[in-house]
């Protein structure tokens, strides 16, 4: 196989055009995690027209086959799903969409995390490969996958059996827009993203009017003490040259000052690299709730799963591989080394349900200026806004380069 990409494969202006156009459409209509009903449909009949084998999966997942005769078969991966922020970019193209969340609650939606980046490029690389079928053999599995940022759509779209609807991959590949300079990649071979796990905690108490805290047991006080008490694990119970996060983003009680409710709700966010870490970590997280509990003569306090994202592994030598190729496509300067990034991705689920290795990578969305400038808005910010020129052309060529590194003549 050459190391130089053929000119079929390389967009022309007609197709960055398109690129671009696809790009601003898709930010404009996000939609919230595994409810992306519209997007699949849109991203359906577009892979439809390219030619390829396209069926659903994972409820508002798609799946699209291209085959070219004999050959490898590669998986290429990309997540569809907005987040409920309010878009606030100023761009012409924002986003005024709405969601419900599960309970009902209507929400603004927006394209925060960059998701809409990754479903244009992998439009924009199917229709090269689809036109350029000279130029390489094999196949390509392009996975569109919904529920990303609930850690729901890459466990919906296994169970829903996707390897049986499509040809399993012998390498799956995906990328991610992230707060870096435009026209750049990163990767990093091993650990690339952490654990995480995620959970809702009822603290149950005792009401009462708050002239009579005698006669109550105070959920606030109590749930006040468990979330300080848990901030002391990362401190106090992990080896310091090993990383872990615990976060408590949420914490609801009480309706009246002057009245001591019966409950308290808050949500904690774990993440960590190493099974024997999150092991430490979550026994910790369950041991110090229950002995505040007690301690307080409460009843013993709910713990309810929220979601749990799984590691994000970068297979070495696939990733060595694909380092190289990246320096041939990009040059060594615009080339990166990764450390582990504490975010999460389940990403990886895809592979390790047929025990394949996979590669995960980031390219940047910032311009030079935007970055000196100092706190360049990163991803779930409401002022996200990659750079649309050269990021949506970096992010093809990466897909591109990657999959003729296993497919291309």
């Amino acid at each position: 196989m050459s190391n130089t990409i053929p000119q079929s494969l390389t967009l022309d202006p007609a197709a960055t055009t398109d690129l671009v156009e696809t790009y601003k459409y898709l930010h404009t209509t996000p939609e919230l995690s595994m409810q992306e009903h519209q997007t699949a449909d849109y991203l359906f009949k577009r892979f439809e027209e390219l030619g390829l084998e396209v069926t659903r999966c994972g409820g508002t997942g798609v799946v699209a086959v291209l085959r070219n005769g004999e050959g490898p078969v590669i998986g290429m991966r990309a997540d569809t799903d907005g987040l409920p922020v309010l878009e606030d970019t100023g761009l012409d193209y924002a986003s005024t969409a709405t969601g419900q969340l599960d309970d009902g609650t209507e929400v603004p939606t927006m394209h925060a995390c960059g998701h809409d980046t990754h479903m244009a490029t992998a439009l924009a690389t199917a229709a090269l490969y689809a036109g350029a079928k000279d130029a390489w053999a094999g196949t390509i599995v392009f996975v569109l996958q919904p529920g990303e940022e609930t850690a729901a759509g890459a466990r919906a779209m296994v169970e829903d059996g996707l390897w049986d609807k499509a040809p399993k991959p012998e390498v799956m590949f995906g990328q991610h827009v992230m707060n870096g300079l435009s026209g750049t990649v990163t990767l990093m071979a091993g650990a690339a993203m952490t654990t995480a796990d995620s959970f809702k905690v009822t603290v149950y108490g005792q009401g009462s009017h708050g002239s009579m805290p005698e006669h109550s047991i105070d959920p606030i006080v109590l749930g006040a003490a468990m979330v300080l008490r848990l901030q002391t694990i990362v401190s106090r119970q992990v080896a310091p040259q090993s990383a872990a996060v615990v976060t408590i983003g949420s914490f609801h009680a009480g309706l009246k000052e002057n009245v001591i409710p019966d409950r308290a709700v808050f949500t904690l966010n774990v993440r960590t690299f190493e099974p024997e870490v999150r092991e430490i970590v979550l026994t910790s997280i369950r041991r110090i709730i229950a002995a505040e509990a007690e301690a307080s003569g409460a009843p013993e306090p709910l713990i309810e799963d929220i979601s749990a994202f799984p590691p994000l592994f970068n297979d070495p030598t696939e990733t060595e591989k694909l380092t190289e190729q990246f320096r041939t496509e990009f040059g060594d300067d615009r080339v990166l080394p990764g450390s582990p990034v504490m975010g999460s991705e389940d990403f990886g689920a895809l592979a390790a349900a047929i025990e394949v290795p996979s590669v995960f990578w980031f390219f940047g969305g910032n311009t030079a200026e935007t970055l000196a400038a100092g706190h360049p808005p990163a991803n779930h910010s409401p002022f996200f806004a990659p750079e649309i020129d050269p990021t949506l052309v970096t992010g093809v060529r990466a897909a591109v380069r990657a999959l003729y590194s296993k497919v291309g003549k």
